[in-house]
């Protein structure tokens, strides 16, 4: 049987290059797309190279989560078009990273519209990237598709200062983008320069966890449940913890990089983006 360490440090490794991506556009091309069905007409896009894809179809067209990198654009078209002819008509983006957002320009030239957080399209605006948001949400939105209500919730910062969560109440179910993005392995990446905090991550999930649901669609790993959020959720609230001891002991840089990388599976990427916030943050 492998090692605990190993499976963590490969899993880690992993999660590490998918961040990486969705930070900076990646000289490669796309990857083949997984369409799995999760509920009746709601189904997630997939692959190991960028984020999920929320696909709701309706009698009014299509609604999706995240639109991935832009060169998945044609990809995540003819996807869909396997379970319906419907256009795409409202695209909500859960964060403003490449892999979430990268499409959004040719949504829009599609006649989509995009919804996202005013933080979020504060962002991309910095960034100088096209696909602007159409709509954006400080607090909470709902949207009426196909007869169900779609809500969007800003709670506060986590992954950026920007990450929203969208529940379908009458499907019991969230979507989380990387405000829990994969829980193989649980590690988190606190992008600082996006305004991301350790302390308010674990605030803003108590918000999520007072919704209710049973399903969780994660920013990269499968459709999960409620207790699997729980788990991370402690995890989160673990680490800043941990943080906060060590700084009280007097531990060094390198030492806290240790204990984040071997006990929490933070990958080098993850460090060099939030080691230097969460040791400041935590003091």
């Amino acid at each position: 049987m492998m090692k605990r360490s190993s499976v963590v440090g490969a899993a880690a490794a992993a999660t590490t290059l998918i961040c990486a991506n969705a930070l900076a556009q990646p000289n490669f091309q796309p990857q083949p797309l997984e369409l799995t069905r999760v509920q009746d007409d709601l189904y997630v896009i997939s692959n190991s190279q960028s984020g999920n894809v929320t696909v709701l179809v309706g009698g009014e067209g299509v609604l999706i989560i995240d639109d991935k990198f832009e060169f998945d654009y044609d990809n995540i078209v003819e996807t869909i078009a396997t379970i319906t002819d419907q256009p795409v008509r409202y695209v909500i983006n859960t964060h403003y990273h490449q892999d979430h957002s990268g499409g959004n320009a040719q949504m829009q030239a599609a006649s989509a519209i995009v919804f996202a957080s005013e933080n979020a399209r504060l962002k991309l605006i910095e960034d100088d990237r096209g696909g602007l948001p159409n709509v954006t949400l400080q607090d909470r939105l709902r949207i009426h598709f196909g007869g169900e209500p779609v809500d969007l919730y800003y709670f506060g910062r986590s992954h950026t200062d920007g990450d929203i969560v969208i529940h379908l109440p009458e499907r019991d179910l969230v979507v989380m983008g990387d405000m829990f993005a994969s829980y193989e392995p649980f590690a988190q990446l606190i992008h600082y320069a996006a305004g991301g905090s350790a302390r308010e991550w674990t605030r803003s999930l108590d918000k999520v966890l007072g919704l209710d649901f049973a399903t969780v669609i994660p920013g990269h790993s499968p459709p999960t449940d409620r207790a699997m959020l729980e788990a991370y959720r402690d995890v989160t609230a673990r680490t800043a913890q941990t943080v906060l001891e060590l700084n009280r002991q007097d531990r060094s840089k390198d030492e806290i990089a240790a204990v984040l990388r071997n006990e929490f599976g933070w990958g080098e990427f993850f460090l060099n983006l939030g080691l230097d916030g969460i040791v400041a943050e935590m003091q």
